[in-house]
């Protein structure tokens, strides 16, 4: 009897033809999780993530265990943009110009991406890698901070926890407006760069307020989405609305 030619895969390995279908259904599940993240914010949940994707929450699981993992995968290239957004700052031979435009150049991200104004206002432990890009920001930040400092333009009393305050500030601000007032970040951002200024020091333009009717419309819809669920009654209401 002739010996056999066919061939067979070492114990371990898997079909090339398996591999390119999970790494497929790994694209599929981040382009998804990218599109919910940057529309919806952080709080979409895996199932979600699962049917946007077009696959079961049980592939979405071996992919991605957790949550974490999957929010350090979608946002590694926001991250190293980020990091690329200290290190220009840091080129520019006015450090106050470097400063002002890296705080309008992070805060545009935050507002293009709804989850990522939400990844630069938290923290992941789990998500090593994301974390590690933000500590390589973080060192770079505290360099452009003193550097506009040894200017004269940065108040001598701002210091990297106001960064963080501006980014939960501008997070929250996007989240409320970007559907009636998509630009009234471009108003907080102005306000604050105008605080940083040190006496003396020529402030930065401040871009126009939204309408007050544009607004309005964003407090109604944030009280929407904060109204308590229908049947239970609100703090203090009484029973029958009366």
């Amino acid at each position: 009897m002739a010996p056999s030619t066919r061939s067979y895969a070492s114990p371990g390995t898997r079909p090339a033809g398996l591999r390119a279908d999970a790494e497929r259904n790994r694209e599929r599940i981040l382009a998804a999780a990218r599109r919910l993240f940057a529309s919806d914010g952080l709080d979409v949940s895996m199932a979600c993530v699962a049917r946007e994707a077009g696959v079961g929450k049980a592939t979405l699981a071996r992919r991605f265990p957790s949550r974490e993992d999957l929010i350090d995968a979608v946002f590694a290239d926001r991250m190293d943009a980020y990091v690329g957004a200290v290190t220009e700052a840091l080129a520019d031979p006015d450090p106050w110009h470097g400063f002002t435009g890296f705080v309008r150049n992070v805060c545009a991200m935050q507002a293009a991406d709804r989850g990522f104004a939400e990844v630069l206002a938290m923290t992941f432990p789990a998500a090593t890698a994301l974390e590690a890009r933000r500590a390589e920001a973080y060192h770079g930040l505290l360099e452009l901070i003193r550097r506009a400092k040894a200017t004269g333009h940065l108040r001598e009393d701002v210091t990297d926890q106001d960064m963080a305050i501006l980014l939960m500030a501008n997070a929250g601000v996007i989240a409320a407006t970007h559907e009636t007032a998509p630009d009234a970040w471009n108003r907080l951002v102005g306000h604050m760069l105008r605080a940083f200024a040190a006496p003396g020091t020529e402030p930065p333009p401040l871009p126009p307020a939204p309408s007050p009717a544009a607004l309005y419309r964003a407090m109604i819809q944030t009280a929407r989405a904060t109204r308590p669920a229908e049947g239970r009654a609100e703090p203090g209401a009484r029973p029958g609305g009366e």
